[in-house]
């Protein structure tokens, strides 16, 4: 596979934090300031009529701020890094040919890793008779059996791959057959290179205000309609796919189909997003350059703004409008 070509001196900022820590607010302040347009890099904002589970900017808040792949997907339709991967590249370099500045904004690590790095999802080792053969299970035997497989070799893929994505499973089990490591080893040997000018920031804040205001949102959510939203969903017999195991819709599925008190839920619904937060916060710690600010203090909100542009300005070379 021939090597990715992006053009050289393109720039490219990067927003990333836990759940909850204030990312949307920070990203319209620097966007405006920056002459940006944002790329969304959460894997679960490009489905349609999820948007409050899933903390969605609304028209009001982007304060005419131009953002992209956004509710380009059905709720039953698949998503993949893969396919990440190539629409945020190409709306790179559009936003740049068109003078303006492209900065991603999300939480979802792996997502945002496809894109800034030299990291191709073809290059593992192949077996096409073992593949043929993994394929003919799944007709004869069912695809959760693959899945039951790829959770016992690799919990890690298979907490990211839904059991229905068969060609993701097979993929991750045919690693496994040529190269004797799961698909999460595999990535970790590589050593990629970071294909754009780009400044990462990362926001951080004490552990138990993170999780404090993760708990309110929750609440908040309940509150806007969160209950409303996944009825909707689970009515029209969405069901078995990519979309609803998003957290705040598989808790909520629970208590419809009877198998958690709504109390159950609720509370499940935060402590899952409690350890999401901490999950993000370890990748993004592993896996990328990120330089910290800490946004503990809400009365520092500009202060903390200005650190970042200017940190920003020094990185790219930038001219910003502080």
């Amino acid at each position: 596979m021939q090597k990715v070509v992006i053009p050289m001196g393109e720039k490219l900022v990067v927003l990333i934090g836990p759940t909850a820590v204030g990312k949307t607010k920070m990203s319209i302040e620097l966007a405006k300031r920056l002459n940006a347009e944002i790329i969304s890099g959460d894997s679960m904002q490009v489905y349609k009529g999820m948007d409050i589970g899933t903390a969605k900017i609304t028209r009001e808040e982007m304060e005419e701020i131009p953002h992209h792949l956004i509710d380009m997907k059905d709720p039953d339709e698949s998503f993949s890094v893969a396919e990440f991967q190539q629409l945020a590249r190409a709306l790179i370099r559009e936003i740049t040919r068109r003078g303006k500045l492209p900065m991603i904004v999300g939480g979802t690590g792996l997502y945002i890793q496809s894109v800034i790095y030299d990291y191709r999802f073809s290059d593992a080792p192949s077996d096409e008779t073992y593949r043929q053969h993994l394929y003919r299970i799944a007709e004869e035997k069912g695809e959760m059996t693959l899945y039951e497989i790829l959770k016992d070799i690799d919990p890690e893929s298979a907490e990211r791959i839904h059991h229905r994505n068969v060609r993701r499973v097979i993929r991750a089990l045919e690693i496994y057959h040529c190269t004797g490591k799961t698909m999460t080893e595999w990535q970790q040997t590589q050593t990629p290179e970071l294909l754009y000018d780009v400044a990462i920031i990362g926001l951080t804040m004490e552990r138990e205000q993170l999780y404090r205001r993760i708990n309110e949102r929750v609440d908040q959510m309940m509150a806007a309609g969160l209950l409303e939203e996944v009825k909707s969903l689970y009515n029209r017999g969405i069901r078995d796919c990519q979309s609803i195991q998003a957290i705040g819709y598989k808790e909520i599925y629970a208590y419809l189909d009877g198998q958690l008190s709504f109390e159950e839920a609720i509370e499940q619904l935060k402590q899952n997003s409690r350890r999401y937060a901490k999950r993000q916060l370890t990748w993004f710690r592993n896996k990328m350059p990120v330089r910290w600010f800490d946004v503990t203090d809400p009365a520092k909100f500009t202060e903390k703004r200005d650190e970042i542009l200017q940190y920003i300005e020094g990185k790219l070379q930038l001219k910003t409008n502080i």
